[in-house]
């Protein structure tokens, strides 16, 4: 199982459903880790130092930022960028397939799109 940070804006109620889909999901919130109102940039070394996928519904900038780690060649364990259009219940499925069968492998130096 991977483990992972939301952004600030990630919905509430999706990482609810995932808690309750996925008992021991590795799961921290940017705000619980010191991290809120922090740039891109800052959020995505954190999550390198930590090992962590981030969740993001930020398709405009993160993605930029996630890429530019990787062409600096530095650590990126990925981001997945959800829909915020997204109904819930969808993302939460789509999400759990993905914690549950994913390796960290599977998303490092990635950015994945959900739908």
């Amino acid at each position: 199982m991977v483990s992972l940070l939301a952004d600030e804006n990630f919905s509430h109620r999706i990482l609810r459903g995932i808690r309750l889909c996925i008992k021991n999901v590795d799961l921290v919130v940017a705000q619980g880790t010191g991290l809120c109102g922090e740039r891109d940039p800052a959020l995505l070394t954190w999550a390198a130092q930590q090992g962590r996928i981030v969740l993001t519904h930020d398709r405009q900038t993160m993605p930029k930022h996630a890429y530019d780690r990787v062409r600096a060649h530095q650590p990126m364990p990925g981001i997945i960028v959800v829909s915020d259009e997204m109904r819930v219940g969808d993302a939460i499925e789509l999400l759990t397939m993905y914690i549950e069968c994913g390796t960290a492998k599977d998303f490092e130096n990635s950015v994945t799109y959900i739908p």
